[in-house]
């Protein structure tokens, strides 16, 4: 049986984010996603008013000549997440960040190095290069989580699930 995080039942609209998707949203918009080996980034204006997540597949910038998706990219969801805080008023750099995800979904076949971790990283890497600081995170391990967020002062809400 996997666990759902319930949302409050004053939330607003629910908007659940697929790979490569990337959502800002106001206070009591609840932000839903399940990971494995993706990440999802939050980042949240200090009040807590405005809020945007991405949920992302691959570490760094698309490959030249990408015809996919491209914010299914790190760098390429991240921006666009820079881009909708600004166009409502929010200095990126003054956002707080929690990363999640990034799991390793075959750990028979991966000992080392995997994506999850090559996903980790870069969340890391690229939030700490702009200045952002981190609030929270849960990285890593072998599980899926389900991680859900209603915009405004809580902490997201993460649920490991067992395959």
């Amino acid at each position: 049986m996997i666990a759902t995080p319930r949302a409050p039942a004053e939330v607003g609209p629910v908007v659940t984010l697929h790979p490569g998707d990337v959502h800002c949203a106001e206070r009591g918009v609840r932000l839903e996603t399940l990971l494995g080996s993706c990440v999802a980034i939050v980042l949240t204006d200090p009040r807590r008013s405005l809020g945007a997540m991405c949920h992302v597949i691959h570490a760094g910038a698309p490959p030249a000549g990408a015809t996919a998706r491209q914010s299914v990219y790190g760098d390429v969801a991240l921006g666009t997440m820079y881009r909708l805080l600004s166009a409502r008023g929010i200095v990126p750099a003054l956002c707080e960040a929690y990363v999640y995800g990034g799991g390793n979904m075959f750990p028979t076949m991966c000992r080392d190095r995997h994506v999850g971790t090559a996903n980790i990283d870069w969340a890391f890497a690229a939030l700490a290069q702009d200045g952002i600081a981190l609030a929270g995170h849960d990285v890593g391990g072998t599980v899926y989580r389900r991680l859900g967020w209603t915009v405004g002062p809580d902490a997201p809400q993460v649920v490991a699930c067992e395959v």
